[in-house]
């Protein structure tokens, strides 16, 4: 058998400020024709560093020793011409976000255009023919009609499609896929991942896929690389490996999963909030006067209410509106229909009316690297809501920094440092911090843990189901990972296209669900955790 890939005693360092960072050490496996190597890890493990290394895709702070080798070519010291070669023509590399990979200031037929043109020397008609065929691969339909439409236009799903169809442009022998479904709901998720099998089994590519979800490995793999601390400590085949683990770390790796179902809510718990038919469309305006010609229907007519102690979970695909409806319910964006909080409707309150309820409602969002400022200590960014709102009783800032972030689990010693040096998960509860700071009564959780770690999941949720019983918190918790949704959620709502298509009890819907689109979610987010 053709061994594409071949790996041999990686060792990837870092230096900064005259210290040296261990990230890789001693890493070694290899790929073979039309097989998928899954590399599994927490964040901080080596994973990505491991396949950046491939095609010396690191920086010049980075010193790499070792041997790779390409179809028997040495990656490793090789001649920027001959990795322009093998750079997205001979290994190509999905990411995680598409949002971040694609340049939101070019149309799709451009940037898909860039790596034809660089590589096949194509040129127009010729170009546009082989893009349309290439998103018609990837099932993008009406790729026609698609070809002027810039990144943020599409949604989650087709972004990832059209990352993929930019990987596949030169028929690549090798496609490394870092963490390619991570953002992603289960529906979607269960696409892209036939669709790569597709590709697998029709192309005969060989794949390196990167990822913290074992769900997806089960499903994908051939064989497993078990990464912790830079170093791989167990490797083989995945039924074997997770059939019978041999390490303790694949062992927690494999347990770690949220589970239990929230703490009853009293009876007598009041409404925090709620909501009657609450609709928000979002105007079409066209021509020179902008008159509004048709509507996006975001949400149709959303009820629900959440009482003292309670979460209520929001479930459904990409573009559902289920972010859409909670920043509704925050007044961050325009809606009809009452917003009922603390027994007031706050639906037409102006700003200055509406900021001493600002502090009373937060939100946690899902992206811990993007939602926490790059130039702001971390005491900075905890503090910066005391300095809106002002503090309790006069009690001093730092001292109030310090107590929160000790109570969701970071040192208060380290509230100097700045978020990049902190991991994913310390990150997401600096973000928590961020919030509780200010003792609200109603949080948003919008998709706070899909891009963590499994272990670091499970930590996260355990956290917010403390502080949900010490505060009596009501929580609106968004997301499509429907095992955590179980474990936090007493009740559930289920929205499709805009419109509420069930709700009721977590229960209740988990276990009889009602409609044919819940029982497809549930399904799907089934067939995500078993073997293929």
């Amino acid at each position: 058998m053709t061994t594409v890939l071949e790996v041999s005693n990686l060792n990837v360092s870092f230096r900064q400020d005259g210290a040296e960072t261990h990230a890789v050490r001693g890493v070694s496996f290899y790929v073979n024709k039309g097989e998928t190597v899954a590399i599994v890890g927490e964040s901080g493990s080596g994973k990505s560093v491991t396949a950046l290394s491939t095609v010396s895709l690191l920086g010049d702070s980075a010193r790499v020793t070792g041997s790779i080798t390409y179809l028997g070519a040495e990656m490793i010291g090789a001649s920027e011409k001959e990795l322009r070669r093998v750079r997205g023509n001979d290994i190509s590399f999905i990411f995680q976000e598409p949002m971040t990979s694609l340049n939101p200031l070019h149309t799709l037929e451009k940037q898909l255009s860039e790596s034809i043109m660089l590589h096949q020397g194509l040129e127009g008609a010729a170009v546009r023919d082989k893009i349309i065929e290439l998103m018609h691969q990837v099932g993008i339909n009406d790729p026609e009609t698609r070809l002027g439409a810039y990144p943020h236009q599409l949604s989650g799903g087709q972004r990832q499609r059209v990352m993929i169809a930019m990987a596949l442009a030169n028929g690549p022998e090798l496609l490394i896929a870092d963490e390619p479904t991570t953002a992603l709901d289960v529906t979607i998720q269960a696409q892209i991942l036939e669709l790569l099998a597709e590709l697998k089994r029709d192309k005969g590519l060989s794949m390196l896929f990167i990822t913290h979800d074992l769900g997806i490995v089960r499903k994908i793999a051939d064989r497993v690389c078990v990464m912790k601390d830079g170093q791989i400590v167990e490797h083989g085949p995945t039924a074997e490996i997770f059939g019978n683990p041999q390490h303790a770390y694949t062992k927690m790796l494999l347990g770690a999963e949220s589970t239990g179902v929230p703490a009853p809510v009293p009876e007598d718990a009041k409404e925090i909030v709620r909501t009657d038919k609450l609709r928000i469309w979002f105007p079409i305006q066209r021509g020179l006067l902008k008159r509004t010609v048709g509507h996006v229907k975001a949400v149709n007519a959303a009820s629900l209410a959440v009482r003292q102690g309670e979460t209520v979970g929001i479930v459904g695909e990409s573009g559902s509106g289920k972010t859409t409806l909670a920043l509704a319910i925050m007044r961050l964006i325009a809606s009809q229909g009452p917003i009922v909080f603390m027994g007031r409707d706050v639906q037409g309150l102006q700003g200055r009316d509406m900021r001493p309820l600002r502090s009373a409602m937060q939100i946690v969002f899902q992206d811990p690297y993007g939602s926490l400022s790059p130039r702001m200590t971390v005491e900075e960014i905890i503090a910066e809501g005391l300095t809106i709102h002002g503090t309790r009783d006069g009690q001093d800032k730092r001292t109030m920094v310090a107590g929160i972030m000790a109570e969701v689990g970071l040192d208060p010693a380290t509230m100097h440092r700045y978020p990049h040096e902190f991991s994913g998960g310390q990150r997401q509860r600096i973000a928590i911090a961020r919030a509780m700071i200010l003792r609200p009564i109603l949080v948003v959780l919008d998709e706070p843990t899909s891009a963590l770690d499994m272990t670091v999941q499970v930590q996260i949720v355990q956290l917010l189901r403390d502080l949900q019983q010490r505060y009596q918190l009501a929580y609106l918790f968004i997301s499509h990972d429907l095992k955590v949704v179980r474990a936090l959620s007493h009740k559930v709502m289920v929205m499709k296209q805009g419109d509420v298509v069930e709700q009721g009890e977590a229960a209740q819907v988990f276990e009889r669900p009602r409609t044919d689109y819940t029982r497809a979610l549930l399904a799907a987010a089934l067939d995500h955790t078993t073997d293929a």
